[in-house]
């Protein structure tokens, strides 16, 4: 029998409001595309997803990784920071003096030998939550055995934003106490790209009109996350693909690092992490089937025999 095509199964749920997109940045991560109207998830939605974690793919880790989106989207951060942040790379990447060192000239240069690392692959099991008060007592019990979570809200209606801390409550009271969380603000694409709402520009006046649909500000979304406890904050559009798949990615390579720590039992279901081995092919993690096989396809699924209402992204 071949050995599956990844190394670990990882559980990640997505969570917030109704309407933030989360069903629509699961599609785009799995299937590449995005639907404008997208029915009201009912339950729960599956998808999978396998993606590259650890060397030689990702040498910088989880923490370099989500430290280049806030350089990226916060465009009036502290130009300082972005110099010592470019010096500190700088000076890290720069060979010791044992790498340095050279061949007299006209003999050929040393050549070392590299160590190949075999490259790690996880399967993310996403589940795509409802986000409906209605649904919220079923939706909770997703959240057992998940090793990771999105908690979602749309930048362009600040009540979201104020329910996320309702969600990561719930959530936390449920989930396994070393879950990966990252805060993301959803639908990037609805405000002006140059603007990121750090500050209020009254001198132009031509893009106020848009400009306005921000809600939130990436500084203030910021500032939740770090007080809350949640690892990172990402902006992301599911219309254009932005920050997706690297929101996605971070969390995995979140998880991996926690696997090399020894934070998760890999024969534990509870734990949200499984290694390779039997009864790993189809129903993913954390108590129920998640993502049919190693493809990048939802499986249009939900917990009510697919029974769904509605027209709008959710």
């Amino acid at each position: 029998m071949s050995s599956p095509p990844w190394d670990y199964i990882a559980k990640l749920v997505c969570i917030g409001d109704s309407g933030c997109g989360k069903s629509s940045l699961t599609i785009r991560l799995c299937e590449g595309r995005f639907s404008a109207q997208h029915d009201v998830t009912i339950g729960v939605e599956f998808g999978s997803r396998i993606v590259p974690v650890g060397p030689p793919h990702n040498k910088a880790g989880s923490s370099a990784t989500f430290a280049a989106f806030a350089a990226a989207d916060a465009s009036n951060s502290n130009d300082n920071d972005n110099s010592n942040n470019a010096a500190t790379s700088s000076t890290s990447s720069r060979p010791s003096s044992s790498t340095t060192a050279t061949a007299p000239e006209g003999l050929p240069q040393p050549r070392r030998k590299e160590v190949e690392i075999p490259q790690k692959h996880m399967k993310l099991s996403l589940w795509d939550t409802a986000g409906q008060e209605t649904y919220k007592s079923v939706t909770r019990s997703y959240f057992r055995g998940a090793s990771g979570a999105l908690l979602v809200f749309d930048i362009t209606r600040r009540a979201t934003f104020l329910h996320a801390t309702d969600w990561l409550s719930d959530l936390r009271q449920i989930a396994e106490p070393d879950i990966v969380v990252v805060l993301v603000g959803n639908k990037l694409d609805e405000v002006t790209p140059d603007h990121h709402a750090e500050e209020d520009n009254e001198n132009n006046n031509n893009n106020n009109k848009k400009e306005k649909k921000r809600e939130v500000t990436a500084s203030e979304a910021r500032e939740w996350a770090a007080k809350n406890g949640v690892l990172a904050y990402v902006e992301t559009s599911a219309k254009s693909g932005h920050n997706v798949e690297a929101a996605f990615a971070g969390v995995a390579e979140r998880i991996f690092e926690n696997i090399n720590a020894g934070r998760y039992d890999l024969n534990d279901r509870r734990s949200g992490v499984k290694g390779p081995g039997p009864g790993t092919g189809g129903g993913g993690v954390g108590g129920g089937g998640g993502g049919g096989g190693a493809g990048a396809r939802v499986v249009q699924l939900s917990a009510d025999a697919g029974r769904s209402a509605g027209g709008v992204c959710c």
